[in-house]
């Protein structure tokens, strides 16, 4: 993300990043999400960083409110920001925003159902490749965390929908809305296998151009998907509440945690409002121990 960033504002960057590597020996995941965290505020302001007010921090804190993020998310982003404009502030770098005066944000109470990339991956890899049903769960399930497409879409996929050349899928969203979602080639392999295999075997000899079927060749159920699911799960060790729109929020949160642009994640979620995006991100111990390094006195 540095790269996005203009000269000035990457240059006082990098040597914050350099303080948090030496003097706090804090670990390369952390370091890397205070940057995410910070250039999403450079990146939206677009102003050097000596220019950013309070007004602009505030601004920032309710687009993500208004993105769907958790309490604890923005609680997150607020300290980073903090700690970096302190870290200015020690370094004689002249700011216009009042660091005491930031708002505080009360942490929420409640993580949602998302999984970790360790445990997703996990999930995912568990899944047999024997029966033509564990060929379609695989196909099934990469693909909803590829795309972060909702159960309903993913049930109501036709075999035309997917653009083989262009590697998308055309998904036809809430209100009758459709829109273009990217996938990667690694899922792309796994619907293809069950395209030419494993599909013609369940769809027996009824004409449907469904693309995910039952055993019985009949367009899979929402309790079907949820009962591969709690299977799938279960057999791999999971002892989290895995639901199909657990999918969904994993998707999102992974790319966000990555660095991914708030707007983008809108856009591939296939919200029209941003307001109605749902975005989380879960809070380790890992983080919370180099928070305490950060900030205590004796850290």
């Amino acid at each position: 993300m540095l790269d996005s960033l203009s000269k000035h504002n990457r240059a006082l960057l990098q040597n914050y990043q350099f303080h948090l590597k030496v003097e706090k020996g804090l670990s390369k995941n952390s370091i890397e999400s205070y940057e995410n965290d910070i250039c999403n505020l450079l990146t939206q302001t677009d102003k050097d960083i000596e220019k950013i007010t309070n007004k602009d921090i505030i601004d920032f804190f309710v687009t993500l409110q208004e993105m769907g993020l958790t309490n604890t998310t923005i609680a997150r982003k607020r300290s980073s920001i903090r700690s970096f404009l302190k870290f200015l502030i020690e370094e004689e770098v002249g700011i216009s925003a009042d660091v005491d005066d930031i708002p505080s944000i009360k942490p929420s109470q409640r993580l949602p159902d998302v999984l970790s990339v360790k445990q997703m991956l996990k999930l995912l890899d568990s899944i047999p490749n024997q029966k033509p049903t564990d060929i379609r769960n695989k196909a099934m399930l990469e693909l909803m965390y590829a795309t972060g497409i909702r159960i309903s879409e993913t049930i109501n996929l036709s075999m035309h929908n997917v653009y083989w050349d262009d590697k998308v899928v055309r998904v036809l969203g809430k209100g009758g809305k459709q829109r273009v979602v990217l996938i990667a080639q690694k899922s792309l392999t796994y619907l293809a296998d069950y395209f030419n295999s494993a599909r013609s075997v369940l769809r027996k000899d009824k004409n449907t151009d469904i693309l995910f079927l039952n055993r019985f060749g009949n367009k899979l159920s929402r309790m079907g998907v949820w009962k591969v699911i709690d299977k799938i799960t279960t057999e791999a060790g999971i002892s989290k509440h895995v639901s199909p729109h657990t999918f969904r929020h994993s998707f999102a949160t992974h790319l966000l945690e990555a660095g991914a642009n708030l707007r983008a994640v809108q856009m591939l979620l296939g919200h029209s409002s941003i307001n109605t995006t749902q975005i989380y991100i879960n809070i380790d111990s890992t983080f919370i121990m180099q928070e305490h390094r950060l900030y205590h006195p004796r850290g």
